[in-house]
């Protein structure tokens, strides 16, 4: 089993857009929990107006401590969606040092950069739990964000995730609908936004496995 926290002290940043989205991807060749140990309860509102469409399990914990029992259930991935703000740190400690990885959505925003390098200096690296920054809400029509952004993770010596998510109308959407990337109606935008995740998903299993990340790019 391997357990991924979602996490990002900034708000706004579609942290439990990704963590439902990476586990909805990662479902379908996996068994996938996604646990919320957030107060704020964002992707337990989502999974409530989801019912049972959701593709994996899915639970509401508050006490982060409780994560260590979770490698005793059957499951291949765990994806943890953290608190959301600076005030939640020993929660989100907790889960970090729980974690076997992390994952760290921003968006390509020099002021969303403050906040983020606090988190992986201050609670990632001394935890030791590897981690990856995914660039997230890209601008297909501002190129030079991502270009930008990736450079300022690279000269402060941040790991980063190769694949980047693209901002969609139909991500803001979802959790009203109660609908996960995999279960968008099909249009060319959608075959778009789910396979961002893919790539993410795919890259993310090959760092565990050491594999080379392919995957055909529509």
């Amino acid at each position: 089993m391997r357990i991924v926290a979602v996490a990002n002290q900034k708000g706004g940043a579609g942290k439990t857009t990704t963590a439902m989205s990476m586990a909805a991807v990662a479902a379908e060749s996996s068994r996938v929990l996604v646990v919320d140990v957030d107060p704020q309860a964002s992707s337990s509102w989502w999974a409530d107006r989801a019912g049972d469409r959701l593709p994996f399990d899915f639970t509401a914990d508050t006490d982060a401590a409780n994560l260590s029992r979770l490698r005793e259930l059957p499951y291949d991935v765990v994806f943890v969606d953290t608190p959301g703000s600076l005030e939640a740190r020993s929660v989100l400690r907790t889960v970090i040092e729980s974690a076997d990885f992390v994952v760290l959505p921003t968006e390509p925003m020099a002021l969303a950069f403050a906040p983020l390098v606090q988190t992986i200096r201050q609670l990632i690296e001394p935890a030791q739990t590897d981690y990856r920054v995914l660039l997230n809400k890209v601008d297909p029509r501002v190129p030079t964000s991502v270009v930008d952004a990736e450079a300022l993770l690279d000269g402060a010596g941040i790991k980063r995730f190769a694949n980047v998510v693209r901002t969609y109308k139909m991500h803001a959407d979802a959790p009203l609908r109660g609908d996960v990337v995999t279960q968008y109606e099909l249009t060319r935008a959608s075959i778009k936004a789910v396979e961002d995740y893919r790539r993410v998903a795919l890259e993310l299993f090959s760092i565990w496995t050491n594999t080379p990340a392919t995957v055909e790019v529509p």
